[in-house]
């Protein structure tokens, strides 16, 4: 099983992160890859970039070496009810949005609450993936979750770093989500979450967890470039025409 986008990554702009674009760039050409995304943190995260960051991002070309740069980002959903924190005039400049709970915006809630505000903010149509939703932290009705956002058309995160260094506890929620999402017809990223280049690309324990259950390659919608440009077409997410040339000269 072979995954050729990364949906999730964090750059220098993230003081917590330690790589550049270029970083980025240079290590998905090393590693064989399609595509891979910039989803620095949203607005109410302690460190986040400076609303002009993202802004300011049509300076990085959209495609270096063969290389393609999806700009996208990590937004927070906003309690008690909801939302993400994306300013209206923040929203044509983002090829895509993750949304995410992060202790430091949202503090840690009831599997009630938690689960209410991820429903909340998939009907507000503004994200198109939901990050890490296997952080014990926040306790979801997994059930609920994915009936949502499969009528939402969103696809849960399956996260490789909430099974190595992040969100421990996480993996028994990783492992419960694929089976339920396999359960309900519905889709997943797999993503790296790299705060560093060299994780770029890495879903080794997402494969593995995976493959041990018997979890179908189609289900994984960043698989190739093209499946996952053809889902943010299904959100009509200009991006995915911009690509339309470099996608279908993919050999």
């Amino acid at each position: 099983m072979k995954i050729l986008v990364d949906t999730h990554s964090h750059t220098i702009a993230s003081t917590h992160a330690y790589s550049t674009v270029h970083d980025y760039f240079v290590e998905a050409k090393v590693k064989g890859m399609q595509m891979f995304s910039l989803t620095d943190h949203g607005p109410e995260m302690p460190d986040s970039p400076h609303p002009w960051h993202f802004g300011n991002r049509n300076v990085i070309p959209r495609i270096v070496d063969g290389i393609a740069c999806l700009k996208g980002i990590e937004a927070n959903i906003l309690p008690p009810d909801g939302g993400l924190d994306v300013p209206n005039g923040m929203r044509p400049y983002l090829d895509f949005v993750i949304a995410s709970f992060h202790e430091p915006v949202f503090p840690p809630a009831s599997q009630a609450i938690n689960t209410n505000a991820v429903i909340n903010t998939f009907a507000t149509s503004e994200c198109q993936i939901l990050g890490h939703p296997g952080n014990p932290n926040f306790p979801l009705d997994y059930e609920e979750v994915i009936l949502a956002a499969k009528e939402h058309n969103v696809l849960l995160e399956i996260n490789n770093s909430s099974f190595v260094h992040s969100r421990q506890g996480s993996e028994p929620n990783c492992i419960r989500i694929l089976e339920l999402v396999d359960k309900h017809d519905w889709k997943v990223v797999f993503s790296s979450d790299a705060h560093i280049a060299y994780h770029l690309g890495n879903y080794d324990k997402c494969i593995a967890h995976a493959e041990s259950i018997g979890f179908p390659l189609e289900r994984i919608v960043n698989r190739n470039a093209k499946s996952f440009l053809a889902f943010l077409a299904e959100h009509k997410r200009p991006v995915a025409d911009e690509l339309s040339e470099w996608c279908n000269n993919l050999q």
